[in-house]
């Protein structure tokens, strides 16, 4: 199976998702965090990096869940400035 290579927008939500992420754990340790969501440490630091861009949906809501992140918060912050793929506008969006 090919994997399709990520858009420039899928790589810079993934960027956003690993700073929002990184900046929530704050001072608690990766291993820490990463025990309490269920996951393992590389898996969070692969996803706090880029390296992870497109994590799978019950991993981010594990980990925003450990953090005290609501999902919405996280779609919103994760979510480059501009327009989403496919979306053919010019990156403005009605509030």
């Amino acid at each position: 199976m090919v994997r399709t290579p990520l858009t420039p927008w899928e790589r810079e939500r993934g960027e956003r998702l690993g700073a929002l992420l990184r900046a929530a754990r704050g001072e608690r340790s990766m291993v820490e965090v990463a025990a309490v969501a269920g996951l393992s440490a590389e898996t969070l630091r692969k996803i706090e990096t880029g390296r992870a861009p497109t994590p799978a949906f019950f991993t981010v809501a594990a980990l925003a869940g450990t953090l005290g992140l609501s999902l919405d918060e996280v779609a919103v912050l994760a979510a480059p400035p501009a327009a989403a793929p496919g979306a053919g506008g010019s990156g403005s969006a009605a509030a």
